[in-house]
């Protein structure tokens, strides 16, 4: 232990560089940055990426429920500190649709309308909504923007300390199904909230369980007061660009850069709104103020955090999940690695620092990233210029975007979803391979459709570690025979040509024995050896019993070699067995019996004793990866239940773990002995052909010796046919069978 805590506290300055580099990452890989090479691509990348990034930034912000404005801040902020702590060469940080929903949902439940209804209006600052309700917008708005900062505070401070704890395998549990699923729910939410603001349709702002089915209904109730202008304009845009960035996904060998529809629909739909005055003529819904320049650093109220910190956690969660998945495809394109618990610590800092300039969660979103990747993009360097586009989007070009219509920006988001929906098409694919994945996927869909985001999520969560569970309360297990000619062992049911071994059967138990899976191991054994041990031994001494009477009596002799019948006796007096188990176990022990008995012969009393074809019963445990307490108990029952009605039981291929279970668990005594013990199934195998053919020679041997004995020839002419060797071994197996 000195020697460990003094490697572990020790320091050099090739440890202390490597420390500093592992928490600053960018001081590993600037410095090698080949500006001749990079700095062309980077620079084409970056101004693409920042393009298509300042439009989806302000698209976003109407899923997170706060001004465009917001949106353009989240995705600047959060870019300036991943370039530092980040390790992905080639992910673009910023707002994705799911993340942002789930903070609209938190904000929208924390800040509803009904919070800032007025009597009075003040002219701009007020808005009219359902039923005539006047909203104080600009207080609701301002109040909307604080929960969300404060909610990426909370995120990043979760993000953060879980990176520091290295516990970053978390998203090991949210499988591929799982996501798939819950991304999938997550695209069908944003495309009915983002449904409303393409028809221009006042809805209430529903949240919880149903909430969605809510939302639908009152949209299709107030379907009648579709603004025609902003519908045609959202018809239009979600139909142009599915279609070019389907020629985009098509074509993307002979494209050297894929055509920014988004940044395209944007310019031509502002113009057009400018020059045509819709919302003027038309009563068109626009971003109407964009403010330049930044916000002062704020600190939000961290009071409100136990009011959020549920749904902090799956939104971090689900945060990091999106952006390591998609940094460890490009990361695996490209040829280098990165660190999941970096990534955590990286996504932390940065929610942590966009929480004081007002922004909402950042993670990473497919589109932009593949943007950023297929443009040519080789290092955050990207990153950083894609910042600095966004950044002249803020101060200078923002009041060029005022006129834009928003159904526009809802459009894009819905043409964003595409991807996301044709994950449905995963579905048979999954029920083709594995059903319980496919199961996962489809819970996970319908339980976050109707409970929301975050209890689907942890819904699907608890679904999926519930299959897990089952799976291992429920393992395979294979009645093994031997290929012929090999040392391979095989299932019966499922291969040709297995010799079955007579008198031995084989059991492979594909799964860890513990508390939760012993019966179903029990009922494996049973249903392979074809007999309940229990009940066999239960008989038997029931059997036992009525023979002693009958020997009693004089109805029945006892001999060494077993029991005869005394006149051919029917033994009528004893009724016949019902097969009814005895409530207590019967007093008599076998081993008190001085008399032999073959079991699987017609016995003189009318017991129904089951036959025991086997002499020896092989557990191969090559898939047991672990026992607890309750699993040795069980084996040291099964082995003693076997034992008393004279089947030996082996145990092959048990990894050394486990073996150090059972001994810590005092499985080994005189009755379990390690001699039990294999490598393989095949040393059992041989173990017990030799064992048989030694029995057969001894066997043999006493029948020449009864044979003797019977004779009426003198011993002078037998020792003629008899060698000294041979009377040597037949004394010695006279004695082995005496003792």
């Amino acid at each position: 232990m000195r020697d460990s805590l003094a490697r572990s506290c020790s320091c050099s300055r090739r440890r202390a560089l490597g420390v500093v580099k592992s928490l600053l990452p960018v001081l590993d890989w600037l410095p090698k940055y080949r500006i001749k090479d990079w700095l062309l691509s980077d620079i084409i990348s970056g101004v693409s990426t920042g393009l298509v990034g300042t439009l989806q930034g302000m698209a976003y912000a109407l899923l997170a429920a706060v001004p465009v404005e917001f949106g353009l801040y989240s995705a600047f902020f959060p870019i300036l500190t991943y370039f530092i702590f980040g390790t992905s060469k080639h992910i673009s940080v910023g707002p994705f649709p799911v993340v942002s929903l789930m903070v609209g949902s938190v904000v929208l439940s924390m800040v509803p309308d009904e919070h800032f209804i007025t009597p009075s209006s003040n002219g701009s600052a007020l808005n009219t909504t359902v039923a005539g309700a006047i909203i104080n917008t600009e207080a609701r708005d301002a109040e909307r923007v604080l929960i969300a900062s404060t909610l990426t505070l909370l995120v990043g401070i979760i993000q953060l300390v879980f990176g520091s704890l290295q516990i970053g395998f978390i998203v090991r549990y949210l499988a591929d199904p799982l996501v798939g699923g819950f991304t999938t729910a997550a695209a069908f939410q944003v495309l009915v909230s983002q449904l409303k603001i393409v028809l221009n349709v006042s809805t209430r702002n529903h949240n919880g369980v149903l909430s969605i089915i809510y939302t639908l209904i009152e949209i299709f109730q107030n379907i009648g007061n579709t603004n025609l202008a902003d519908f045609i304009a959202g018809l239009l845009t979600i139909v142009i660009c599915m279609a070019v960035k389907e020629l985009n996904d098509r074509f993307k060998h002979k494209i050297p850069v894929p055509i920014p529809i988004e940044v395209i629909v944007t310019i031509i739909a502002t113009a057009i709104s400018y020059g045509a005055n819709l919302e003027k003529n038309y009563n068109a819904g626009i971003v109407k103020s964009i403010p330049s320049g930044f916000l002062p650093p704020v600190l939000p109220p961290v009071s409100k955090f136990s009011e959020m910190l549920t749904a902090s956690f799956s939104i971090a969660v689900v945060a990091y999940a999106i952006a390591v998945s998609v940094g460890k495809v490009y990361a695996t394109k490209h040829d280098y690695t990165i660190d999941g618990n970096q990534e955590f610590i990286a996504f932390g800092i940065s929610n942590i620092f966009s929480g004081f300039f007002s922004c909402f969660v950042a993670t990473t979103a497919l589109s932009r990233t593949a943007v950023q990747e297929s443009t040519g993009g080789k290092t955050q360097i990207a990153g950083i210029i894609s910042a600095g586009i966004v950044m002249i989007a803020i101060v200078a070009l923002g009041k060029l975007l005022e006129p834009l219509q928003k159904s526009v920006l809802a459009a894009v988001v819905i043409a964003n979803l595409k991807g996301m929906f044709m994950q449905v098409c995963d579905v048979p694919r999954l029920w083709r391979q594995n059903k319980v994945d496919s199961v996962i996927w489809v819970f996970t869909c319908i339980m976050s459709i109707i409970l929301g985001l975050d209890l689907g999520l942890l819904a699907g969560l608890l679904f999926g570690l519930l299959t897990v569970v089952l799976r291992v309360q429920f393992p395979s297990w294979n009645d093994l025979g031997n290929i012929p000619t090999t040392d391979i062992y095989k299932s019966i049911k499922n291969y040709k040509n297995i010799d079955e071994l007579q008198g031995v059967k084989i059991v492979r138990f594909s799964g860890p024995i513990f508390y939760g899976n012993v019966d179903g191991f029990k009922k494996c054994i049973k249903s392979t050896v074809g007999f309940d041990a229990i009940r066999v031994y239960n008989k038997r001494l029931k059997a036992l019993r009525r023979i002693q009477k009958l020997i009693k009596k004089g109805q029945l002799k006892a001999t060494k070699n077993g029991i005869i019948s005394d006149g051919g006796s029917m033994n009528n007096a004893f009724e016949a067995d019902e097969d009814i188990e005895d409530p207590k176990e019967p007093d008599v022990p076998t081993k008190e019996i001085e008399f032999q008995v073959d079991w699987n012969s017609e016995l003189p009393v009318k017991v129904n004793v089951p036959r025991v074809p086997i002499h020896s019963l092989v557990l191969d445990c090559a898939a047991v990866s672990f026992l607890d307490v309750v699993g040795v108990r069980s084996l040291r029952m099964i082995v003693k239940e076997f034992q008393r009605i004279d089947v030996n039981v082996y145990f092959a291929s048990l990894q050394d773990h486990v073996i150090k279970q059972m001994e810590q668990c005092g499985f080994f005594d005189d009755n379990n002995r390690k001699d039990t013990l294999f490598l393989t199934v095949h040393d059992v195998i041989v173990y017990l052909q030799n064992q048989v053919k030694t029995q057969e020679g001894q066997d043999s041997i006493l029948e020449m010796i009864t044979l003797i004995q019977e004779s009426k020839d003198p011993l002078e002419l037998m020792e003629e046919k008899i060698t000294q060797e041979e009377l040597d071994v037949q004394e010695e197996a006279m004695r082995s069978l005496a003792s």
